[in-house]
């Protein structure tokens, strides 16, 4: 699941850019072996091409410093998860302002808990209020913490302070690419700019097929009015000016019980496993082989979806020998349409409630 966008990561190809002089090329190939880069040499060599470009183009010192920042932090974060690849996680959103005695604080914390008790862990942006409410019910052991430096507010909470899954980012924009790339399913509770900059960016990419589908779920305590208000304005302004289609509704989930939260979570992985794209081709892989005949309701009940041709139950195809991991497991191949992701998750949806072989 290391590719949160569905295969474009993987698609991009590892040809070495050139420098325009063979002797600077193979002086930098060899670099590259011999400072004891294994994987991926190719991925190695053009970031350092990258490099070398960017000081010939006389860039300001300012964009320089950027530059290097960004990458130093995505270097940091991508090195902190690596050992917790096997682990899914769920990332927690919500205002830093909000007090323990606030029912959406206590939601937060029971919500985290009980995922932990489903085997994910949970990530927060590390501060109080709804952030610290979520690593509390989760423990130091079960929490990442993505710090913002900010000269004012943003601290880390007491359960992840210190702990060496606190990172702090310089950058919103390669901190929120963490978040989503990381994630497995994503809570927001009600919040400030911040957190509906978190909702609106997930939603954004969901809807453009720029990151993967998976569980938006907006959090409400029992007679609150936050999202529900939000769901008006989508409703009466949005999807009535035709800004957004209805089928993007699907794209997210608004509820005020805990458990239910919890619930819609397990139920997109109850069969479902990943998706990516090969080509034109939408590979969805699931973990129990499904019965004939669901393939065919599907077919029918999703036609509106296909470019041509039909869903195909097959095996893994050629160009997923990259994921040895789950090589194995039974996939649903078709050509669809790249515009629609609500009808998308629907279909992960249909997966996960047909009847399987087993």
């Amino acid at each position: 699941m290391s590719d949160f966008t569905g295969g474009g990561i993987e698609a991009l190809p590892e040809n070495a850019h050139s420098t325009g002089s063979r002797e600077f090329d193979e002086r930098i190939r060899e670099l590259v072996a011999d400072s004891g880069c294994e994987k991926s040499q190719p991925l190695i060599q053009e970031l350092i091409v990258t490099a070398l470009n960017i000081g010939r183009d006389r860039l300001s010192t300012a964009d320089l410093k950027l530059f290097n920042r960004a990458l130093k932090e995505l270097r940091a974060a991508s090195k902190m998860f690596a050992p917790y690849a096997d682990r899914r996680k769920v990332v927690v959103f919500g205002s830093a302002r909000t007090a323990p005695s606030a029912l959406e604080f206590q939601h937060a914390e029971r919500f985290s808990a009980r995922m932990v008790e489903q085997g994910y862990m949970i990530i927060t942006g590390g501060g109080d209020g709804i952030m610290g409410a979520a690593q509390r019910g989760a423990g130091r052991e079960n929490s990442f913490g993505l710090n913002i430096q900010l000269p004012f507010e943003q601290q880390a909470n007491e359960i992840i302070h210190g702990d060496h899954k606190l990172i702090d980012f310089n950058y919103f924009f390669t901190r929120k690419l963490n978040f989503l790339k990381e994630s497995h399913a994503v809570i927001c509770f009600p919040g400030g700019f911040g957190t509906l900059d978190e909702s609106f960016e997930v939603m954004t990419l969901m809807q453009t097929g720029k990151a993967r589908v998976m569980p938006l779920i907006l959090v409400d305590s029992p007679g609150g009015e936050y999202w529900t208000t939000w769901k008006s304005f989508f409703s009466d302004h949005l999807l009535r000016l035709g800004l957004v289609s209805a089928d993007d509704e699907h794209l997210f989930k608004i509820t005020t019980d805990v458990e239910e939260a919890v619930a819609e979570v397990e139920q997109f992985y109850r069969n479902f496993h990943s998706y990516r794209w090969v080509g034109e081709r939408l590979v969805i892989r699931f973990w129990r082989k499904l019965a004939e005949n669901a393939v065919k309701e599907m077919n029918r009940e999703f036609s509106d979806l296909l470019i041509r041709g039909k869903m195909r139950q097959t095996e893994a195809l050629r160009a997923e020998r990259n994921e040895p991991d789950i090589f194995d497991l039974p996939r649903l191949v078709m050509r669809p349409y790249r515009h629609n992701f609500g009808r998308i998750r629907q279909l992960i949806d249909a997966v996960n409630t047909a009847e399987t072989e087993d």
